[in-house]
């Protein structure tokens, strides 16, 4: 959530950035005329209140002076000015509920470096590793789909049967792939993030905090008569671990990572990149996610993006890295980057992380705040994640790009120490 004091003294500034992202003015003068009004309101109601309080005293006054009757005016007068009192301090708390509820809507401002542009079209490649198009045979041109039922390793078909469209099911080696590369994500970062292993079910206040809500309400499942959300990433328990909480300087930056299973809905996905692992309704993943000042956030960011890269590079991949440009980027990010893999069954890129610094948006919603070093007051923490590794993707690519001419899939070597002597999906 943006900082109303931001809009109050920079109105132009923050239109022009957001501009970037293609919000319409409209929207920000939107917020900062309910500004404007509720700030009236409450000086008024701050008026009244002080006329109130010094009636009191001169009732007192009198009183303590043997004058009961001369007081009589003056409770009426405020008697009338107490009604007067709380209906403006309703209407200053309304104002500010609806001033909230559109700076909810709002998205963040993107950082001067981020690339202008409208949509996913205009997104830079930084680099591209280990990609000939030329280098690919043709038993790796076969889908993961169509390599996975064969080898009995990914099974729609009763996945469809028990829970519908659009949910999958993996077994025998194909699970343990799955288990494995979970496994691997967090073992090599274990070096310097804390594993916690989140509720999968959180409140409407924890996916609001993240930036979910109320934007992709649509997209999340939600178990109405608790209150309660299925986590869409574990980037939303995470971001909440220290809300309300004032963080020691010295202990920042935090980091944590997380084994989930997440749960998207998809909304207007049909028919879209839906065959096999490509988007499906739940997933397993590792993420990972930092607090940090504004001055770690940077170098962070970058050791994100450089983490996903060396493990996909060790898996055996060719990817690519993307960063995100303003018209594309998701509602909190301030500065985002991709990292994509090549499937070369499916012939797509695939986005298998999105490393993110959403600066203090995050934590503005969810009241995460540090105290900095010889400081009065506290500051709000920045906040980053990213996607150390999203399984159903990352399984694909290696399924159609260690695929052998016999049918077979090689596993890539890291993933040994955790496949149970399995090195070879379908040998004998």
């Amino acid at each position: 959530m943006l900082d109303i004091r931001r809009i109050r003294t920079d109105l132009d500034g923050v239109v022009a950035d957001l501009a970037r992202k293609g919000v319409p003015p409209a929207e920000v003068s939107a917020v900062h005329e309910l500004d404007v009004r509720q700030r009236e309101v409450a000086a008024r109601r701050d008026e009244v209140r002080r006329r109130v309080k010094g009636l009191s005293a001169e009732v007192a006054r009198l009183h303590r002076d043997g004058q009961p009757d001369a007081t009589d005016a003056l409770r009426a007068e405020s008697r009338n000015l107490g009604d007067e009192e709380a209906r403006l301090a309703g209407e200053t708390d309304a104002l500010a509920a609806e001033i909230r509820e559109l700076l909810l809507g709002i998205p963040n401002t993107p950082h001067p470096d981020a690339p202008s542009g409208a949509d996913e079209r205009d997104n830079p490649v930084l680099r591209v590793s280990g990609y000939d198009p030329d280098g690919y045979g043709e038993h790796q041109r076969v889908p993961h789909w169509t390599t996975g039922e064969a080898l009995g390793i990914l099974d729609l078909e009763r996945a469809v049967k028990i829970s519908g469209s659009m949910f999958t099911m993996l077994r025998g080696a194909g699970a343990t792939l799955s288990r494995a590369l979970c496994q691997l994500a967090l073992d090599r970062n274990a070096d310097v993030h804390e594993e916690i292993r989140p509720p999968s079910l959180v409140t409407t206040a924890t996916l609001t905090a993240a930036g979910q809500l109320p934007k992709f309400a649509d997209d999340a499942y939600a178990i109405g008569r608790d209150d309660l959300w299925c986590i869409p990433t574990s980037e939303v328990p995470l971001t909440s671990l220290a809300a309300g909480e004032v963080l020691p300087a010295a202990e920042l930056p935090m980091r944590f990572m997380a084994y989930s299973p997440c749960y998207r809905r998809e909304a207007g996905s049909a028919g879209r990149d839906t065959r096999g692992l490509l988007r499906t309704h739940e997933f397993d993943k590792v993420e990972i996610l930092a607090y940090a000042t504004p001055e770690q956030a940077p170098p962070l960011l970058n050791d994100m993006v450089d983490r996903v890269e060396t493990l996909v590079a060790a898996l055996g991949l060719a990817y690519r890295v993307i960063e995100i440009c303003t018209g594309d980027q998701g509602q909190g990010h301030h500065r985002s980057f991709d990292v994509e893999v090549y499937a070369p069954g499916c012939d797509q890129w695939l986005e298998v992380s999105s490393v993110s610094w959403f600066s203090d948006y995050q934590a503005r919603r969810a009241a995460i705040r540090y105290r900095p070093d010889g400081a009065k007051g506290n500051e709000l923490v920045h906040t980053l994640n990213g996607s150390a590794l999203a399984v159903p993707r990352v399984w694909a690519a290696i399924v159609e790009t260690h695929r052998r001419p016999d049918g077979t899939v090689a596993v890539p070597e890291p993933l040994w120490p955790y496949m149970r002597g399995i090195e070879v999906i379908g040998g004998a």
